[in-house]
């Protein structure tokens, strides 16, 4: 019985890993798609990325260390205070939402839209690029919901921590893919 437990263990992380190399290679299409772009005379080279996203890129980072502090928590079997980590996790994803939608107002306060006679190509690119994160960065704020929710039925409390696991790894990498976006979108000109 261990032996399947174990083999299903391994089959569900595989497919997490599977799903975000899956990601990884869509956002590397879309950045390598925006380098190829600016290549274009409708470019907007002095573009300026608004401060809102370094508010949220800060925001996201915290966030990544918070759900640390949780499985830390969950692993020395505090519970009260994993679930704590896990809210503040949570909390930090809506501030960086909210900075993230800062951002695009600041973008169209600049007189950039998504699509029609005032839309560029590179603001475009920058809208794709940060919905695109900010839908897995739902799809991340369900699991954080999910695992607050199995917390509070003590379904973390014995050996069987996977789901916590998965949710920890998936978070952690839509951190680093979020960095990996807004260091290449500020360094890229």
């Amino acid at each position: 019985m261990e032996d399947q437990l174990i083999k299903q263990y391994k089959a569900k992380k595989m497919m997490l890993w599977v799903g975000m190399i899956s990601m990884s290679m869509t956002f590397a299409g879309l950045t390598s798609a925006y380098v190829v772009s600016s290549t274009r005379s409708d470019w907007l080279s002095q573009f300026r990325i608004p401060e809102a996203f370094a508010i949220s890129t800060i925001l996201i980072l915290f966030s990544s260390i918070s759900f640390y502090l949780a499985k830390k928590s969950l692993l020395s079997k505090n519970i009260k205070q994993t679930k704590i980590w896990v809210l503040t996790t949570f909390l930090l994803a809506i501030l960086f939402v909210y900075f993230q939608f800062k951002g695009f107002g600041d973008i169209i306060a600049q007189g950039y839209y998504f699509t029609g006679a005032e839309s560029s190509i590179t603001t475009s690119f920058l809208y794709v690029l940060v919905l695109l994160h900010l839908a897995h960065l739902f799809v991340g704020m369900i699991v954080l919901t999910v695992v607050y929710v199995r917390l509070l039925g003590g379904s973390y409390s014995g050996s069987d921590t996977l789901g916590f696991e998965l949710a920890h790894l998936f978070w952690h990498f839509l951190d680093i893919l979020w960095i990996y976006l807004y260091l290449f979108v500020v360094l890229y000109k």
